[in-house]
């Protein structure tokens, strides 16, 4: 579980709480999040749904790109998800782990990596992040943490 501070600064997204991803740590240089596969996460042939993959990636790189911003007031959108699928699970702890690849003034780069409960990695994905100043605004409202 993420420490307090964390927890209130950047809370869980509502879709990955639904999910049941969980946040094992984070911080602005890596974030660990897991979840176990239920029938949630599987497509009709019973495996997880890429979509499934893409969106605890996306998380995942969110959450670390956002922490790295929050520092200096600003906030994060994820612009570009660039998620492969390696292997094929149908059950078990998936863990994802993210790291930044790079972190400028405008854009952050991460890159994260899920694991099958053997080690085995089962998808990939790199996510591009526009970095947005304090007031700016997004569909007509002020974006920030929430």
């Amino acid at each position: 579980m993420a420490d307090d501070k964390t927890n209130k600064k950047l809370k869980i997204a509502p879709l990955d709480e639904h999910l049941g991803v969980r946040t094992v740590r984070a911080s602005a240089d890596e974030v660990v999040l897991e979840y176990d596969i239920d029938e949630r996460h599987r497509q009709p042939y019973g495996i997880v749904h890429g979509g499934m993959h893409c969106t605890v990636v996306e998380s995942a790189c969110s959450i670390g790109a956002g922490m790295f911003a929050l520092a200096e007031g600003r906030s994060v959108v994820g612009v570009e998800n660039h998620t492969s699928f390696i292997r094929a699970v149908r059950s078990g702890r998936v863990t994802v782990t993210a790291v930044p690849i790079t972190r400028g003034r405008r854009s952050q780069v991460w890159e994260a990596t899920s694991r099958d409960e053997q080690g085995r990695t089962v998808s990939t994905g790199r996510v591009r992040l526009l970095c947005l100043e304090p007031e700016a605004q997004l569909d007509g409202q002020a974006v920030g943490a929430r």
